[in-house]
């Protein structure tokens, strides 16, 4: 006997969840705008207990585990996850691998489970860094390899099932304020990789220096050298 499939046939109720005030959440607006046109009926879900019944459940930038009963919901639920699982678990896996000197991060699409990011893989996506790049560069990148995923989820024939995970694990921890704070005895140079990837709004660089605390900015603009050279 074969498993009763009709529940992947168009249209299909979508939920994609983003449950707090994320860079993600433009992605996630086009990734409801491109199931629509595809034939699904999809809608942006805020709030994890407002999940409806439904086909799919893509939880995109979470920072709340999702419950069993919620989970319960949908018959497939899925994470994208910009780290090579199981390694980098957690929060902020691109900001600490590009900390760590990462130029190319691994994102996975894999099925919530109870536990943190420990789910089977369905999809393994690889970004290649040049080194340059700022936050909203990256998060940009990132952000349209979200929308693939699960895209490239909604259009297989039949689901996938996914590989479970194998090796051992690690976990990133919740980023904060202060680690955004440079040294200021340290070049700009050296430090660089931290200025990468600050959110000049919410979680901007900063120095202590003589009693005073001072923030910096960091934006990309074109070379004002005449000859085109770097400093």
């Amino acid at each position: 006997m074969t498993d009763d499939l009709s529940w992947w046939r168009r249209p299909r109720r979508v939920s994609v969840v983003v449950d707090n005030e994320s860079w993600v959440l433009p992605f996630a607006e086009r990734l409801v705008s491109e199931a629509r046109a595809t034939g699904d009926d999809a809608t942006l879900v805020r709030d994890h207990e407002k999940v409806a019944e439904g086909a799919v459940a893509f939880y995109l930038g979470c920072v709340h585990l999702t419950p069993r009963q919620i989970l319960a919901r949908n018959r497939r639920n899925l994470v994208v996850h910009a780290s090579d699982l199981p390694k980098g678990r957690g929060f902020s896996p691109l900001t600490w691998q590009i900390l760590e000197g990462a130029d190319t991060i691994t994102v996975c699409l894999f099925e919530a489970v109870e536990a943190l990011d420990a789910g089977p893989i369905m999809y393994r996506e690889r970004i290649t860094f040049e080194g340059h790049e700022l936050n909203p560069e990256m998060r940009r990148e990132l952000g349209n390899v979200h929308v693939q995923l699960c895209l490239r989820f909604l259009a297989e024939p039949t689901p996938p099932m996914g590989t479970p995970q194998e090796g051992e694990g690690s976990v990133y921890p919740r980023r904060r304020p202060v680690d955004s704070k440079l040294d200021p005895y340290k070049s700009l140079a050296d430090q660089f990789n931290l200025l990468r990837v600050v959110d000049n709004d919410a979680y901007p660089a900063f120095f202590r220096l003589r009693g005073h605390t001072y923030v910096l900015r960091i934006e990309k603009i074109a070379d004002l050298g005449n000859d085109g050279s770097e400093p």
